[in-house]
């Protein structure tokens, strides 16, 4: 097989930005099945923990937070709120926006599905050691400051 080079320095990006995109699909794919056994799906889920661990936020404050796009963020509430998961209330400083809260059905939810979530993203980095994984975080953060 005869595969072209770009130069050497701009091969090995771009075989790094394959494993960084490979390794992100697969975390992804795993959290997705972990979530679908809970009957969430990620963008559900995404909401919940946002709204879980931040408070009570406007639909913008939440689109930006979970990156997601404003049409699917609004499907993603209305099944929210049409399972009782979470409520919306008039923003005191805009009646013209609501304030998305969650419920005590919504909290049940996260409280249940969260501390896995957390455990298994802990042991997608378990091969890391302490320093590789400040490393690691760190590079991360250096390429997407400078992106």
């Amino acid at each position: 097989m005869n595969t072209k080079s770009y130069g050497l320095r701009t091969d090995k990006a771009m075989k790094t930005m394959v494993r960084l995109e490979r390794l992100n699909l697969k975390v992804h794919t795993q959290t997705v099945n972990y979530l679908s056994e809970h009957n969430l799906t990620f963008n559900q889920f995404k909401v919940l923990e946002v709204l879980y661990h931040r408070g009570n936020l406007n639909v913008s404050s939440i689109t930006k937070l979970t990156m997601s796009t404003p049409g699917n963020i609004t499907v993603v509430i209305k099944n929210l709120k049409r399972d009782d998961w979470i409520t919306s209330i008039l923003n005191p400083d805009d009646k013209r926006a609501s304030i998305l809260t969650i419920t005590q059905k919504g909290t049940k939810v996260i409280e249940k599905v969260f501390p896995n979530h957390a455990k298994n993203l802990h042991n997608c980095v378990e091969v890391l050691n302490d320093e590789e994984l400040d490393t690691f975080y760190n590079l991360l953060n250096k390429l997407y400051q400078a992106n």
